[in-house]
């Protein structure tokens, strides 16, 4: 089951990765708007909060989009494992006890023992830096602790959205240009 989520590698043209500069760079917009405008007047802790929230979204649409939509999903099913974990570990972990450095330790060796033993070793990574990102974060603004794993994945899943539906718009278009071939309907 790993192996059928290895993203493989895919050689860009000059053209092509001009093009997947670009929409990435639009989608890192859209996704930073998106926190830090829309999300932070329905549920804002802090203005340092909502832009490190803004920064997350990004860092997840990052992460999602790809060369192909198929990879793009993939890694937006990669990055949604390893953060629910991470929330659910990270959000139980906040609602008993303060961030410290011995929890966030225990938390990423619990985490990476659930990936693994989920067959999703690739994930332990992600699952890791998450929690770390949470649990700093719920040390550095202590009195919304709780808080940090719901915003966190919140915005990991408008990063996700706003990659995916950019991979879908731009990788998956029945006449968009691929290498060596003319414009061609493959739906």
């Amino acid at each position: 089951m790993a192996q059928e989520h290895k993203l493989a590698r895919v050689p860009a043209e000059r053209g092509n990765a001009v093009l997947h500069g670009i929409a990435l760079s639009i989608l890192c917009v859209i996704s930073y708007w998106l926190i830090t405008h829309l999300l932070a007047h329905v549920f804002s802790v802090s203005r340092d909060d909502d832009l490190l929230g803004g920064m997350w979204a990004v860092v997840a649409t990052v992460f999602v989009y790809r060369y192909s939509y198929e990879q793009s999903t993939g890694a937006a099913l990669s990055r949604m494992a390893a953060t629910s974990l991470s929330f659910a570990l990270c959000f139980i972990y906040l609602l008993f006890f303060p961030s410290e450095v011995w929890g966030m330790a225990a938390l990423i060796g619990i985490g990476a023992v659930a990936m693994s033993v989920l067959d999703r070793p690739e994930d332990v990574i992600t699952t890791g830096i998450t929690t770390a990102v949470v649990m700093v974060v719920a040390a550095i603004s202590p009195d919304h602790a709780w808080k940090q794993p719901i915003l966190r994945l919140l915005d990991t899943i408008v990063g996700v959205a706003v990659g995916v539906a950019g991979a879908f718009i731009a990788l998956k278009s029945p006449y968009r240009r691929r290498p060596g071939r003319e414009l061609e309907n493959t739906g």
